[in-house]
């Protein structure tokens, strides 16, 4: 079957949208590709993620990446994982920026290394960067 899929976008909803909108952009240094008003005076902001994939993954390997990049099972339905060039810089000015660290960057069996942290929205997000190839 042809691939239909273009692109991913995932939405967040977040009550401050002015903070969220400082860490994601101006602290993880994702650009603003367009930014949107509503009649009613609603905003949204479009930010470049870079290449985008969906990970699908069932209850028992959640558990398993939550117990290795935290000790236990933390996580919801979704996480947000970005890969970054340095793991222990990224933690540290995303903690400046206000959110707060579940799990320090931690060395990975499968060649990465990952923090945890809980952004704007109440988004887990797992910053990793790779230190070995991640396919083939």
């Amino acid at each position: 079957m042809p691939q239909m899929v273009q692109a991913m976008r995932l939405a967040v909803t977040t009550e401050d949208h002015d903070a969220a909108l400082r860490f994601y952009r101006d602290e993880l240094g994702m650009t603003e590709l367009g930014s949107f008003t509503s009649p009613d005076g609603g905003r949204v902001a479009i930010l470049d993620a870079g290449h985008a994939t969906l990970e699908l993954t069932d209850p028992l390997n959640a558990a398993y990446v939550d117990a290795v990049e935290v000790g236990s099972r933390v996580a919801g339905p979704v996480r947000v994982a970005f890969q970054v060039g340095d793991a222990r810089d990224v933690t540290a000015r995303l903690v400046g920026a206000g959110a707060v660290l579940i799990a320090p960057p931690t060395e990975t069996p499968w060649g990465s290394l990952n923090a945890r942290l809980e952004g704007p929205a109440g988004l887990q997000l797992t910053l990793f960067q790779e230190l070995e190839p991640e396919f083939g």
